[in-house]
């Protein structure tokens, strides 16, 4: 069965305050695989899982118990709180999608198997270092163009896969106020990779990256209750990943597969979750655009340390959050690496890969 590849090294994480009644449309394609489901907001609130799926389901209560004083890096009130399941997986591969997200159909009506194209996305590799014009080069019906290097066609291990979605678009409150009618219908057949030194926003409700690889950065940040910002926890894990995966030979795809996402939050809530991003996004954005690592970050943990570091002394005058969030950034990686012991011997390779 095509759709059950990878079917014992990847894990489905799903962050929700709802029954998850959406999983019956994606009962084809998701019920081969483990799912890890991230309660927010009240523990006591019993979530419904349809039967038939393979499941564990953790709340505000478990990851307490579960990290102790380090729960403290995990958002409470927002979406964020799904990295918690990124930690806590024993598997090679991840695949994040929010619960308004459903099952989205091709030109020819036919339903798209988001999870096995993101698998093959991560099972090719990357070209960051010099754009192909036919973007991916390793898909059915490509290659390579005329003058692209032979020295760089092997490419580089892909990390992330970035897919997209039709109907609702992904766009911050002033835009959904301007377009409250906008929606994505355009299904556009195609994957590139993102060039080294380009970041992107990342949007993590329909998402997929390699653990092994990348993990350790996909902190998604303090969002939500208690912090003054939300809405930009998915973006904040994609500027810090793009910078470590090009530091570390890495490579981030993007564009198919599409799902459809079926409902427009509400702008006015939006704009007062993104309201102070919206001005330090433009001190963010060239902090990560001149940041460089030091030879000593061979691994993710480590460049994630040092990043937390710079973004202490740097965006710390921008706004006291910032010093908040880099000790949580620090916090981060106390608790993955107490839940994921790296052995000895997968330390001592080339940028801490265990391959």
């Amino acid at each position: 069965m095509a759709s059950a590849a990878l079917k014992d090294e990847l894990d489905i994480v799903i962050p929700t305050i709802r029954n998850l009644d959406f999983l019956e449309m994606w009962r084809p394609f998701f019920q081969p695989y483990h799912l890890i489901i991230v309660q927010d907001g009240d523990p006591s609130k019993t979530i419904k899982v349809p039967d038939g799926f393979d499941y564990e389901l953790y709340n505000r209560n478990d990851i307490n118990k579960i990290l102790g004083p380090r729960s403290s890096c995990i958002s409470f009130k927002d979406s964020a709180c799904r990295c918690f399941g990124y930690m806590v997986s024993k598997k090679k591969y991840i695949y994040t999608i929010d619960d308004d997200c459903f099952v989205a159909k091709d030109p020819s009506g036919k339903d798209i198997n988001a999870l096995e194209q993101h698998i093959k996305n991560l099972l090719c590799p990357s070209t960051p270092n010099f754009f192909n014009t036919l973007y991916d080069p390793f898909r059915d019906g490509a290659d390579f163009v005329r003058g692209y290097p032979f020295s760089l066609r092997e490419g580089v291990p892909t990390a992330i896969s970035h897919g997209l979605w039709l109907n609702i678009p992904d766009y911050d409150a002033p835009t959904q106020l301007v377009k409250p009618l906008e929606r994505n219908t355009r299904y556009v057949d195609m994957v590139l990779t993102i060039p080294k030194g380009t970041l992107f926003p990342m949007c993590g409700m329909n998402l997929a990256f390699d653990r092994d690889l990348i993990g350790p950065a996909m902190y998604f940040g303090l969002m939500g209750d208690g912090q003054p910002i939300g809405r930009y926890d998915d973006m904040w894990a994609g500027w810090c990943c793009k910078v470590i995966c090009d530091h570390l030979g890495l490579g981030i795809k993007t564009g198919l597969p599409y799902i459809y996402h079926s409902k427009a939050s509400n702008p006015f809530v939006n704009l007062k979750k993104e309201y102070l991003g919206i001005f330090w996004q433009e001190e963010i954005i060239p902090f990560f655009q001149a940041h460089t690592f030091s030879k000593d970050c061979t691994s993710v943990q480590k460049c994630y340390v040092e990043l937390s570091k710079q973004v202490k002394e740097k965006l710390g005058k921008v706004d006291p959050y910032f010093l908040k969030l880099a000790d949580a950034m620090v916090t981060w990686i106390e608790a993955w690496d107490m839940l994921n012991p790296v052995n000895k011997d997968s330390a001592k390779l080339p940028n801490g890969s265990s391959k």
